[in-house]
Formats: C-alpha cells, structure tokens, sequence
C-alpha cells in the first residue's frame, strides 16, 4: 500500500503481494526486482516436546495460523497437502490472531500448536512455553518467500538506484555466506536491542 500511494519507493514483503496488487488491475504494476529469502523463516511449535514428528500429527489439532492468502499461510498449507492433509478439513487452523500475538496467545494456552517466526519461536522454547517440533522452510523447498519491490515506473527511471540497492543486498548475503554466527550476530544485535547476543546468535 506505502508502495502504491508513493509514501515508500521500495518495499519488502511476500512475493505474492505485488500478484495481488497486478491482478486488481494496477496501471503501473508493482514488480519484485530482489528476492529476499528463498525459504520460510518460521517455525511449527508443539507444546509438548515431539522428537519423531511428522506433519500427520496435526490431523484433528488446532493450530494458530497466519493470515489467509499470505506467504507464511500458503507455505504451511502446502507442506501439509504434500503430506495429504486437507487444510479445510482435518485439522482447524485458527487465523483469528493477529501476527505479532499468536505467540502470546499460544503461552495464554490457545491452540495444540503455533506457526512462529524468531526470535517468538526460541522464546517460547526459552520459556518451556513450547517447543519447536519442524522448520517450515526445510519441508517446504526453495519458495519465493520475500522480495524487494518498487512500481513499474520507478524501476524504468530509476534502473542506477535499483541495481545499487541489489548490489547493496547481495553484500549483506556474502557477508552472511562468510561469517559465523557470532560474529553475524554481533553486528545485527543493535537490530533486536530486546534480545541478547546468545538468543541471537541461536536464532542465526
């Protein structure tokens, strides 16, 4: 939306946003130029510690999900059909919740099981609140989680600022590639000033 109203010029989100915002008919289409993550960055969280947990544990539980149409809740959906569990049908999947309070709401004792991103995930294991039973980004395969994005129009006159900005990216991704996870999460620690640099360092 900061995008399309020209309050931002480039915007990080799941690829499937710019696809919503072409097919309601955008005359100057917002286009994904960078891809951000390749895989799912959250996490399934039991209650109960599952050492030999398959994806067919979930039939007939309830889990707090992600919003309907969005990236981390198409990404789950498909990891469960791929192992022949119907959404719809043989568990609930509660998208009730709002994003940031699922993990709040999961330690207030709703749901059998909750989709998490970090630092909630290690959080909630740090708090034996929850345990973190599978990755979704492990069983889901490469995906184009999140992208870099900016209208059509700015992308043409602009195309020195966008390759600048990728550049920019992809020395963050070697820089990455070629560090520890200490030493990434020293630098990255004044990012996430209510975690400390163990919890950090875990989550990297």
């Amino acid at each position: 939306a900061a995008i399309i109203s020209g309050d931002a010029q480039i915007g990080f989100m799941g690829a499937e946003a710019s696809v919503y915002a072409y097919l309601e008919g955008a005359n100057d289409p917002v286009v994904n130029f960078a891809q951000g993550t390749q895989r799912a960055g959250n996490f399934l969280v039991a209650r109960e510690e599952i050492p030999d947990f398959h994806w067919t544990d979930l039939k007939d539980k309830k889990v707090l999900g992600g919003r309907k149409g969005g990236m981390p809740e198409m990404v789950f959906e498909y990891i469960l059909r791929q192992n022949g569990i119907d959404p719809s049908k043989d568990l609930i999947i509660d998208q009730s919740i709002d994003f940031g309070s699922t993990a709040a709401a999961f330690s207030g004792g709703k749901g059998e099981f909750t989709v998490e991103f970090e630092p909630a995930a290690t959080t909630l294991e740090k708090n034996a609140d929850g345990y973190v039973v599978a990755s979704l980004g492990v069983d889901s395969g490469y995906v184009p989680y999140t992208s870099y994005s900016a209208k059509t129009s700015y992308i043409e006159k602009h195309p020195e600022i966008i390759q600048a900005f990728t550049d920019g990216l992809q020395k963050g991704v070697d820089y990455v590639n070629s560090h520890t996870a200490e030493e990434i999460a020293k630098v990255i620690q004044p990012q996430f000033k209510e975690n400390d640099l163990d919890t950090i360092t875990t989550i990297v």
